[in-house]
């Protein structure tokens, strides 16, 4: 009896053993497949964020507001950082790339030019979507004391902008030998001065739009928000739709005045403010 018992303890603890040694082999291989699940989780997110940069970078953008007129007075009083050629359908604007073409339009009487942006980094208010040249003006016929305008940005894949880019490269070496005043109304005969329309006189009156919402409630907080930490005190809710109200500040008939509140709501770091002609 006793060397039965003998073996059976020892078959006991054999069968222990090969337990024990076969323990470790299943951590290795459950381990295995978190080890993997984890480099491929953790490369979507470098993906995702590549892809979203170059969305915004090349996203479409368009603008209604003054624009303002460049001269060297502007230049000397460094409200202006940059100078630009008076004498090309040039435009400086701080958040369309170098380089770019834009489509300008007078709303007034629907005239448009084609525009090349020549820098991004020029400092001046953010009053004004852009700095334009006097040309531009001529071209447009723009009223020089409301220079309001509409930009478009012309897309990149438009095979207008690679025929546009050559001519204006040409008319660039015509410009540079022209003397500064070459392309202005004033150097036109008395003839083609007759034929010129006149700038119909408008009624200055303007809006800044500060947000649309879908609540009223919502729209009523940010009037509030405006009253308690500004030092405007005239905001307005303008119902459009059952579902959207919209927070605006004025209007104004004075370009004067509609600058100052300008200056004083951006205080609050609201994004895509804008200048709306009222009708």
């Amino acid at each position: 009896m006793s060397f039965k018992i003998i073996i059976s303890l020892f078959l006991l603890v054999l069968l222990i053993g090969c337990k024990q040694v076969e323990k470790p082999q299943k951590i290795i291989i459950k381990t295995e497949p978190d080890i993997i699940k984890e480099k491929v989780s953790s490369k979507p997110p470098k993906k995702i964020e590549e892809d979203s940069s170059k969305y915004i970078f090349n996203r479409e953008y368009t603008n209604q507001g003054f624009a303002l007129i460049y001269n060297e007075i502007l230049f000397n009083e460094k409200k202006i950082s940059k100078k630009i050629d008076n004498r090309g359908l040039y435009i400086f604007h701080t958040k369309i790339r170098k380089n770019s073409f834009v489509k300008i339009t007078n709303p007034e009487n629907t005239k448009t030019v084609i525009a090349q942006v020549i820098s991004n980094n020029a400092i001046f208010s953010n009053f004004y979507n852009s700095v334009i040249t006097k040309r531009i003006v001529d071209e447009l016929l723009l009223d020089e004391n409301e220079p309001y305008v509409e930009l478009s940005l012309i897309s990149n894949k438009s095979t207008f902008v690679a025929k546009k880019a050559k001519t204006f490269d040409e008319e660039k070496k015509v410009a540079q030998k022209a003397p500064v005043d070459g392309i202005t109304i004033d150097n036109l005969g008395t003839v083609e001065k007759k034929e010129l329309p006149k700038i119909a006189q408008s009624n200055f009156l303007y809006s800044i739009k500060i947000a649309d919402f879908y609540y009223k409630d919502s729209a009523e907080n940010m009037i509030k928000r405006i009253k308690d930490e500004t030092d405007i005190k005239n905001p307005i809710i303008k119902k459009l739709s059952q579902t959207k109200f919209r927070v605006l500040l004025g209007p104004y008939n004075d370009i004067k005045k509609i600058q100052e509140s300008f200056d004083e709501i951006e205080k609050l770091n609201f994004e895509n403010l804008k200048i709306i002609k009222d009708v």
